[in-house]
């Protein structure tokens, strides 16, 4: 009794002596506090604010043909499809890694002959076995071939005494959520792609009609200026000025016809179709500006952005990853076993005197090994700071994104509002230049110039309203996204 006291005593030091050899992880990660709002210009008063309604393409876009495209992509993108296998493996993985936890069972069917030599321990084992008197006939050894027969099941299992299983199990499920919010990210991404090149064909569509315009505009003062050419009242520099006027637009529409080609092919290739015209909106259709009008807690739409989650589970898996690591300093602890037919002979094969089973248990702790078990563990435990240091990097960008975002769509309300002002004084301009020329009060300069002008200011005006629209796509990209 003494003895076996001893023998745990000294089994139990091993285990401390090792347990205390262990090196300590790194827990000590806490992230910036974040900031309590995102201080707007307008400010407004939180009891006429509503509450953020999470983001949904249709009302957020409020464009019924882009939310078909948007729908269309993710059914046909090959890039999402990918991602989607991706998650299936990465489920897949997980499913290994929790059955990693349960006993292995093995069926085993195993037959052998050999033939010893006369001058081997088991050749003369077996040749003085047969002259014994304690054995039967059935017990005979067969000298030539001795054949070695087993039928059954073996068992084995390591208990995940210090959890480095369960961490490793831990690990893979963290992946596998932070899989899943890179497909989100992803799918986030996809659609404001989608929304970004869209726009840029309407933009592209409302120049084609500026220029349109514009030229025809051209060409009526083309022709007043050839008739009174004709009549002496102008000069031919006058009308070589117009149509070198002209001639530019045309190259200008041209080069833009060109663009919505461009533009085209780009977002078909985005949809993974060949070919085709894209349906779209005649202007810029948006509901985005209702953001602003709603309460925006700084904490839950930083935390629900898919780029944060990501980082987020990849942080607590390499956490994880370092407990696992950590528990290899540890002894193991292995169980087995097997059970089924054994016999030297197939004719007492399924006797029941061949039933055989052995039950199996050993400890083995490492001493010799440790150094790749520290560099592993090292490496491991760096990686979980460089995890922890992107997930503050990923936090930090977030806010700093969204806030400047808010501010920016606030800012372009007021530029398009001067902006349409400014278009409204030239058109009068280009139509009190006519007027004075026809009155001898204006030379045909001030005629080219002002509408030079006017159709600058509209062109401008729409590369604003496309810059409004690339602010609405990243707006829906910071908050987090979202389709349904």
């Amino acid at each position: 009794m003494k003895q076996e006291i001893n023998r745990y005593i000294i089994f139990g030091g091993v285990l401390l002596l090792t347990a205390c050899s262990a090196p300590k992880i790194n827990n000590n990660f806490a992230a910036k506090q974040l900031p309590e709002n995102f201080d707007l210009k307008r400010k407004k008063a939180e009891d006429s604010l509503q509450d953020f309604i999470p983001l949904k393409t249709e009302t957020y876009f409020k464009d019924a043909k882009l939310e078909n495209l948007l729908k269309k992509a993710i059914a046909q993108n090959p890039d999402y499809l990918i991602m989607q296998e991706r998650i299936l493996i990465a489920n897949s993985h997980l499913k290994a890694v929790k059955l990693g936890l349960l006993p292995s069972l093995d069926f085993v069917a195993d037959a052998s002959g050999t033939h010893y030599g006369k001058y081997t321990m088991d050749g003369v084992g077996n040749f003085d076995t047969n002259f014994s008197q304690n054995i039967n006939e059935k017990q005979r050894i067969n000298e030539n071939v001795t054949p070695n027969l087993f039928l059954g099941g073996k068992v084995s299992w390591e208990a995940d005494i210090w959890g480095k299983l369960s961490n490793r199990k831990k690990a893979a499920r963290e992946r596998f959520f932070a899989s899943q919010e890179g497909i989100r990210l992803l799918q986030t991404r996809l659609l404001s792609d989608i929304a970004d090149l869209y726009y840029k064909l309407i933009a592209l569509d409302k120049q084609a009609a500026i220029y349109d315009k514009n030229l025809k505009t051209q060409q009526k003062a083309l022709d007043i200026i050839s008739a009174q050419r004709s009549v002496g009242k102008a000069t031919e520099l006058a009308v070589q000025q117009f149509n070198a006027q002209n001639n530019n637009i045309l190259a200008e529409a041209e080069q833009l016809n060109l663009s919505i080609d461009q533009t085209e092919k780009a977002l078909l290739n985005l949809l993974g179709e060949y070919g085709g015209k894209i349906d779209r909106s005649s202007d810029f259709l948006s509901g985005h500006l209702e953001v602003l009008n709603q309460k925006i807690s700084v904490d839950s739409i930083i935390h629900k952005r898919p780029d944060v989650s990501e980082a987020y589970h990849e942080l607590r898996a390499s956490n994880a990853d370092a407990k696992a690591a950590r528990a290899a300093f540890f002894p193991t602890l292995n169980l087995g076993g097997y059970a089924g037919f054994n016999s030297f002979s197939f004719s007492t094969f399924f006797d029941n005197g061949s039933f055989a089973w052995q039950l199996l248990g050993g400890l083995t702790a490492p001493v010799f090994n440790k150094g790749q078990i520290k560099q592993e563990f090292f490496v491991s435990n760096k990686r979980q700071q460089i995890s922890f240091l992107q997930y503050q990097n990923t936090i930090t960008t977030a806010y700093n994104e969204l806030s400047a975002l808010l501010h920016r769509t606030e800012s372009f309300v007021d530029v398009l509002k001067y902006k349409s002002k400014e278009i409204e004084h030239l058109e009068i301009a280009v139509n009190v230049s006519n007027d004075l020329y026809l009155s001898g009060y204006a030379n045909y300069l001030e005629i080219i110039n002002a509408q030079k002008n006017k159709l600058q200011a509209e062109l401008d005006f729409v590369d604003i309203q496309l810059k409004n629209a690339e602010s609405q796509v990243l707006l829906y990209k910071a908050l987090g996204g979202g389709i349904n």
